[in-house]
């Protein structure tokens, strides 16, 4: 997950993703919530002009909950949009 940061308060995968113009960013977040229905997964998105931010946590909501498999190929998955 080369580009992921993980982090432990709270537990969670984020990523941001830049782009040229809004054009490209709007097409990545209709493909992001494409694969999102698809999957039935909906990580945190904040975004502007050129640059998406992508939080995905634990599916599992309890205090000591940690990332699984479906997560990091989740991320993998959107990664694969990026390109």
């Amino acid at each position: 997950m080369s580009k992921w940061e993980k982090r432990n308060r709270p537990v969670r995968l984020e990523r941001r993703f830049d782009f040229e113009n809004y054009e490209k960013t709007r097409n990545f977040l209709e493909q992001l919530g494409d694969l999102s229905e698809l999957k039935k997964i909906f990580p945190d998105i904040s975004f502007g002009k050129t640059y998406v931010n992508i939080t995905l946590r634990p599916q599992d909501d309890s205090p000591d909950a940690q990332l699984q498999d479906v997560e990091r190929q989740f991320a993998l998955e959107i990664d694969e949009l990026f390109h």
